[in-house]
């Protein structure tokens, strides 16, 4: 028997930020984007259906094996948070954890444009955060949330599937609602939400039609509300919201869209050379005149221009975003060039790569000389 409180033990302790469970194989771990294969028995479905059902309990695992997927939350005696995605492969259970860390990271220590502060301090309208599933735009929403309990007397309602960091009541009064808990879907804690007298409502994920258009009314009717997309830059994310409505409407939702969108941060990770860890690179885009006529008139194309030639007023693209990372000595340079929108540029403007390995070999030697000196002393 495969205990899975000792398994998810082992992911604390070796620092990983996912576990995936498949029948046949022993667990494995992602530390640092890498897969690491824990020294554990290999799963058996029956070993993989009691870790199901001793998180969920009888009646939740009767829904599990309706849907064929569940997504939920457990925690450990220690405190340490996972959330959890049960699902079926091949005909039999899988089930992936993501690390919740127990403390809601200050939105300063999470290495974002100072530009995204000023987003909590928002009165209204809408705050998206976008990119591929772990970019980390919970933990991105979780920080600014944060700071506006932290800042300012406001009544904020969480919207979650599950719920990720458990929020305290600061300066502010929360209220965190899971989907499929506390409320059936997001469509229904949203219409239910905007009668709670909330100043503040952060939406997990904009799925579908119901959901985008009441997350947007949310916004129109003077509440600042945040959410995420699983888009990859700015104008994929207009764009995304629009093509869900149907043709007829789509000329309607951008008016709406215009006048509430605030701002969308597209977040990317990349994995830190200087210490263990990620951090983000980001395009920002922010709705000024210029690009609310682009969103009316359905000109998106022009947007990515928008944000070069906006630099002064806090947008970004995502290239320049790597370039600043990069010569702060967070991240990779083959990484930077590879994952940048414009390799050619980028390699460009980080010079002939024989400089940058004569650099790496002299802070090598330096390293290396500081250990001799270091190993001497310890003698």
């Amino acid at each position: 028997m495969v205990d899975i409180k000792t398994i998810l033990q082992n992911v604390i302790e070796h620092g990983a930020s996912d576990l995936h469970v498949n029948v046949g194989m022993s667990p494995i771990l992602r530390r640092n984007t890498e897969l690491l294969e824990l020294d554990s028995p290999a799963v058996s479905n029956e070993d993989a259906k009691e870790m199901v059902l001793s998180m969920i309990g009888p009646e939740r695992f009767k829904t599990f094996e309706e849907k064929k997927d569940l997504d939920f939350s457990t925690d450990l005696d220690d405190g340490h948070r996972f959330r959890v995605n049960a699902h079926y492969q091949r005909e039999s259970i899988a089930i992936s954890f993501r690390v919740i860390p127990n403390q809601v990271p200050a939105l300063e220590d999470l290495h974002l444009p100072p530009i995204v502060q000023e987003l909590a301090d928002l009165p209204r309208g809408l705050v998206l955060v976008t990119g591929h599933t772990g970019s980390g735009k919970s933990t991105s929403l979780a920080a600014m949330v944060e700071l506006i309990n932290n800042k300012y007397r406001k009544r904020i309602i969480t919207l979650e599937d599950p719920i990720e960091y458990m929020l305290e009541n600061k300066s502010s009064m929360i209220e965190q609602r899971e989907i499929g808990t506390d409320c059936p879907n997001f469509a229904s804690g949203l219409k239910h939400a905007l009668r709670q007298d909330p100043d503040i409502i952060m939406v997990g994920e904009m799925r579908d039609l119901e959901t985008t258009g009441s997350t947007i009314t949310a916004a129109e009717t003077g509440h600042l509300v945040f959410s995420t997309l699983h888009t990859i830059n700015a104008a994929q994310t207009i764009e995304r919201i629009v093509d869900i409505y149907p043709a007829g409407q789509q000329n309607q939702i951008r008016t709406m869209l215009a006048n509430t969108l605030q701002a969308v941060i597209s977040q990317t990770l990349f994995r830190r050379v200087d210490e263990p860890g990620m951090v983000p690179c980001v395009e920002i885009l922010l709705c000024t005149s210029a690009v609310r006529n682009c969103i009316r008139e359905n000109r998106i194309y022009e947007i990515p221009n928008i944000i070069e030639t906006s630099r002064r007023m806090g947008m970004m693209n995502l290239d320049n975003s790597i370039a600043d990372m990069y010569f702060k000595g967070y991240i990779d340079r083959e990484e930077a060039i590879i994952r940048s929108n414009s390799p050619a540029k980028m390699e460009k403007m980080f010079g002939p790569a024989e400089e940058y390995e004569d650099v790496k070999e002299e802070e090598a030697q330096e390293i290396e000389e500081e250990e001799e000196k270091t190993a001497v002393v310890d003698l």
